[in-house]
């Protein structure tokens, strides 16, 4: 490994402690990526491990000639378009009428004091008008419903910014600490695999980069057969490093959220994806 990745590591580490403004933060996570992979595009870091890897991209763009996720983005139009029984629809609860938002989310309501995700807007708007929340889980209408509200709002970058607000500065160091910190029977952090193993084999998989990965979420994975939100995909690895998951739009996840969202500001959204 070359000394100036070692001092990155270096440098990333020293941040867990030490106080780090976001954007320096965001300067060093950047950095770190572009120097460690030198061949890829700023932009293209938003295509996770496929932006990395030659030999994986080649088969992910053709299955993306026909994607498994289409279907998903019809679904999840018919959905947003459905009326409530009080005659309303998704559309009454977002700015825009909900095309092309994606990229506004997470983040942080200071009337509320916390961080807003996508899918939590979307339940609330359920609940505002009298129908049941989704399941946050195993696909469905929540991930049908994010997908086309992410594909309308493809091409569009993250330009997160985070309140001079002293909560949205904790939200932000509690969703950065989460990501660094090592948990479960196999003591591994979300960093372990994103910034320290990426681009090297770790088991039979290349770990992607931890630059972009909110920008294509939900993301139809053909291990699963399925739409995966995002949140879904933080307690598969949380399951897989033998640590208990917490429950979807728990505070620790939409943190979490935050963190790697504002870790991805100048990408586009290309969601819905199709990962392995």
């Amino acid at each position: 490994m070359r000394i100036a990745s070692k001092l990155l590591f270096l440098l990333i580490i020293i941040n867990i402690t030490a106080y780090a403004s976001p954007e320096e933060d965001l300067e060093l996570f950047r950095d770190h990526f572009q120097n460690r992979f030198p061949g890829t595009e700023f932009s293209d870091f938003n295509n996770g491990v496929y932006s990395i890897d030659p030999a994986s991209r080649e088969q992910w763009e053709s299955i993306e000639d026909f994607p498994p996720y289409e279907i998903n983005i019809e679904q999840g139009e018919e959905l947003f378009n459905m009326p409530f029984k009080n005659g309303n629809t998704y559309a009454n609860c977002f700015e825009n009428a909900g095309i092309g938002i994606r990229q506004n989310y997470p983040f942080f309501d200071e009337n509320r004091n916390e961080v807003v995700t996508l899918e939590l807007a979307i339940n609330e708007c359920r609940k505002k008008n009298g129908e049941k929340p989704y399941s946050y889980y195993k696909g469905g209408p929540m991930a049908d419903i994010s997908a086309y509200m992410a594909y309308t709002s493809r091409g569009k970058k993250f330009n997160l910014q985070i309140p001079n607000n002293d909560k949205a500065l904790e939200a932000y160091e509690y969703g950065k600490k989460l990501y660094f910190t090592k948990v479960g029977q196999l003591n591994f952090s979300c960093a372990d695999c994103h910034v320290y193993q990426t681009g090297t084999k770790l088991r039979a998989d290349i770990p992607s980069p931890g630059i972009g990965h909110a920008t294509h979420f939900p993301a139809y994975r053909s291990v699963a057969g399925r739409l995966v939100t995002l949140h879904e995909r933080f307690a598969g690895c949380l399951n897989r490093v033998r640590a208990k998951p917490f429950k979807a739009q728990q505070e620790e996840y939409r943190n979490l959220e935050y963190f790697i969202t504002y870790m991805s500001n100048g990408l586009e959204i290309n969601g819905p994806g199709s990962r392995k």
